[in-house]
């Protein structure tokens, strides 16, 4: 009984009862620690430097792209604009008197002739009238004749013959007033060309003022533009001017006929007019048209598809094709294996250029600075490029079949 109330006041811990001071625990559970981590990033380590390896050693594959060399070629300079069409002939035609509708003989987008009857208001009164006038003037005039005739037998005096002929006068001028009546009960065609849609009908009374339809003259239109007055002294009457709804696509020509000799003070622009042949009638008046002025071609300017020019922040570039660097030679042990395998095509890479460029025109950009003749540039999948990629030309993929069809010739 003694004994175990001893041991249990005991106040030796118990790992020094067991043999293994507490120190000695902490150290082995330390250098486990240290092992664990360390063996966790060692392996991270090891991990990522095999991935890296792996992607450095990974052969990269080659992009395809459509090229274009850089050749001197005739160019066409020119000063595009913006304009608005209008017929070179057009009005909104009303009548001239008061009436009512009798008959419309016109429909609408009929081409119609100059002195065409369009529009006839009722004209019985006016007609009735003529008729009356017609009357009496063949009266005065028989009147006259025979006071004449009688005058000069001697048996007619001078004063009858002179009433009777002031009177066949004034019967003849009463005819040609009541036809003139009569002829405004007509709306007339002041110019051939092709009508638009109606907007009175049979039976309406109408006033002057009023419109019936529009005429317009659309086989010779005219357009209406402005260029900067830094511009003025490259124009001159009757130069060729191309016109179109797109920029690329310009299959309308005609001619400058006017130049505004006053710059807008407001917006330092010039107005100027041409005539474009519609013969088709495809333009129509009030449409947006895009405007080409040509001016004198050029000879030997360096220009590009402008689909080859890339712009950034830090400016404009092109991507030049190059032969690669060379791959450092193959073991020995596989050099039998690479003699039997047919010889490979030179290997080609880009290289990013920043170029300065100039004139704009017909889907090509002016290269002032930058690139050099026979240099072979990008012009199709330059979204997949970056300085050093390695390319495969294709030039059937070209977006520009012009360039691309000559470049894939060469």
């Amino acid at each position: 009984m003694n004994h175990l109330c001893i041991a249990a006041a005991d106040p030796m811990p118990i790992p020094y009862r067991l043999g293994i001071p507490l120190i000695k625990r902490f150290i082995i559970a330390l250098v486990l620690l240290v092992l664990v981590v360390g063996g966790i990033i060692g392996f991270n380590m090891f991990r990522d430097n095999a991935i890296q390896q792996f992607f450095a050693n990974m052969p990269v594959a080659a992009v395809t792209v459509a090229t274009a060399k850089v050749e001197p070629a005739p160019w066409k300079p020119g000063i595009e604009t913006i304009g608005t069409v209008s017929a070179s002939q057009g009005v909104d035609l009303t009548v001239e008197v008061s009436g009512v509708i009798k008959d419309i003989r016109f429909a609408a987008n009929q081409h119609v002739n100059k002195d065409d009857v369009l529009v006839q208001l009722d004209d019985t009164v006016q007609q009735a009238d003529l008729a009356a006038a017609k009357t009496q003037a063949a009266l005065d005039k028989q009147l006259s004749e025979r006071a004449e005739a009688l005058q000069q037998r001697g048996v007619g005096s001078e004063v009858v013959r002179d009433s009777t002929q002031a009177a066949a006068s004034t019967s003849a001028s009463q005819v040609e007033k009541l036809q003139a009546v009569l002829d405004q009960k007509q709306l007339k065609a002041p110019f051939s060309g092709m009508i638009g849609i109606p907007k009175v009908d049979n039976g309406q009374f109408i006033s002057p003022g009023n419109t019936v339809a529009t005429l317009q003259n659309i086989e010779t239109m005219r357009a209406d533009f402005s260029i900067p007055e830094q511009q003025l002294g490259l124009l001159k009457i009757g130069q060729p001017v191309r016109f179109g709804l797109a920029e690329d696509d310009m299959p309308f020509s005609g001619s400058i006929v006017g130049i505004d000799p006053k710059v807008d003070p407001q917006s330092r622009l010039v107005s100027v007019r041409a005539e474009i042949v519609n013969p088709e009638g495809k333009l129509s008046p009030g449409q947006f048209v895009r405007v080409r002025v040509v001016l004198p071609e050029e000879e030997g300017v360096v220009a590009v598809p402008q689909t080859a020019l890339t712009s950034s922040l830090y400016g404009d570039f092109v991507y030049v094709v190059r032969p690669a660097a060379k791959a450092e030679p193959a073991p020995a042990a596989g050099a039998a294996v690479a003699a039997e395998q047919p010889k490979a095509e030179p290997a080609l890479a880009v290289s990013q250029i920043f170029v300065k460029v100039g004139r704009r025109a017909e889907g090509r950009v002016e290269i002032v600075e930058g690139v050099k003749l026979g240099d072979e540039l990008v012009i199709a999948g330059q979204n997949r490029l970056t300085n050093g990629t390695p390319v495969k030309v294709d030039n059937t993929v070209s977006p520009t079949p012009g360039a691309g069809a000559q470049a894939a010739a060469k």
